[in-house]
């Protein structure tokens, strides 16, 4: 048998799913689940996939956002570019000269981000970080007639290309939208192995839509799975490149996975999060601590539902999230299993009740 974990995270992540646009991905989940968990879906496109276990509650809901930032078809112009309308949160910097695909209805018409080229820029015009809006993708039309013939019509999703890598240390991948993929084979894995395990609860794995445009899907999801604990699988910003102050990204590859102190969106149940510590340091499970101060996750909606939810983010620390690609370390992936894994093990009625006692 091959690693099915690899081959797992190489489908999510090869897989096209930019915001409003998750249906390859939402059928990839299906496929892994659907012999085990009994399937439904949300009125926004949210797969909601239910794991009996021992008790119909504690409900615990596993939360992995299946969009990746992209862009959308916004304009054609007369001379054959296509203009770009942001997906999610886009730092220009990292953008220009990346290989795009534009999903059409009659198939995918690659092409690349481009922009004036630097020979004719001034010497203030080469010291500013360029505007999206003075970029465009190139897909080698001269006219906006060609760019009609090849199918491409304003609304198309536009996705990074990036194939999934093994690097050279063997133990780390490089890939685009591991923010959320990652997220999303998390609850995957978690729940295969539930499948060996008692636990005295309902897990419910939730691959939410459009968290990268406001948390969309995990607010209406929440209503589907009224969950009495949510847990939220997700990717940290990695902390080990150059110039990055320990301060500002503390997580490293290779460390274990993240248990988020706090991030934009929601401050932590402190209970649950001191559970995942406790069990951490029982089971000599490596971990870290970080802070996501400026970014939102889809614990900042599934938290506030109804009279509140008891709420942790366990992230995989990851560089370079929010550009074109990325790169894990596979022993922190492998950590956050083990440890999500035996925690939801330990929510039984009794324990979910003292969270919030």
């Amino acid at each position: 048998m091959g690693d099915e974990t690899l081959e797992l995270l190489r489908e999510l992540t090869e897989a096209p799913g930019v915001s409003g646009y998750e249906r390859a991905v939402r059928e990839i989940i299906r496929r892994h689940l659907r012999d085990f968990t009994t399937i439904e879906q949300d009125r926004l496109g949210s797969i909601v996939c239910r794991k009996d276990g021992e008790a119909k509650t504690p409900r615990i809901m596993l939360a992995g956002h299946m969009d990746e930032i992209g862009f959308i078809v916004k304009l054609v112009t007369d001379e054959g570019f296509i203009k770009l309308s942001p997906l999610g949160g886009w730092w220009e910097h990292v953008m220009l000269a990346q290989r795009v695909v534009i999903k059409t209805r009659q198939g995918d018409v690659p092409g690349i981000i481009g922009s004036k080229p630097p020979h004719v820029l001034s010497q203030d015009e080469r010291k500013k970080v360029l505007e999206m809006k003075d970029m465009y993708v190139d897909i080698g039309a001269t006219s906006s007639d060609e760019v009609k013939a090849l199918s491409v019509r304003v609304g198309d999703p536009i996705i990074p290309i990036c194939p999934f890598t093994v690097l050279g240390t063997g133990k780390t991948y490089l890939a685009k939208a591991f923010d959320d993929r990652l997220g999303v084979a998390l609850f995957i894995d978690v729940m295969k192995t539930l499948v060996k395990e008692k636990h005295p609860n309902t897990v419910y794995g939730v691959g939410t839509v459009q968290e990268e445009v406001g948390l969309r899907g995990a607010r209406t999801s929440s209503w589907v799975v009224e969950p009495d604990v949510g847990l939220t699988m997700e990717v940290g910003v990695a902390g080990d490149v150059p110039d990055v102050k320990k301060e500002d990204a503390q997580a490293k590859l290779g460390k274990g996975p993240v248990i988020v102190i706090r991030d934009g969106s929601m401050l932590p149940n402190l209970r649950l999060r001191d559970l995942f510590v406790e069990t951490a340091e029982k089971l000599q499970i490596p971990f870290q601590f970080d802070f996501l101060e400026r970014g939102g996750t889809d614990s900042g909606a599934i938290h506030l539902h109804r009279r509140g939810v008891p709420n942790v983010v366990i992230a995989v620390p990851t560089r370079h999230i929010h550009s074109h690609t990325g790169i894990m370390h596979r022993d922190d992936y492998d950590r956050a299993v083990h440890l999500v894994a035996e925690v939801i093990k330990g929510l039984n009625a009794d324990t979910v009740a003292s969270l919030t006692e």
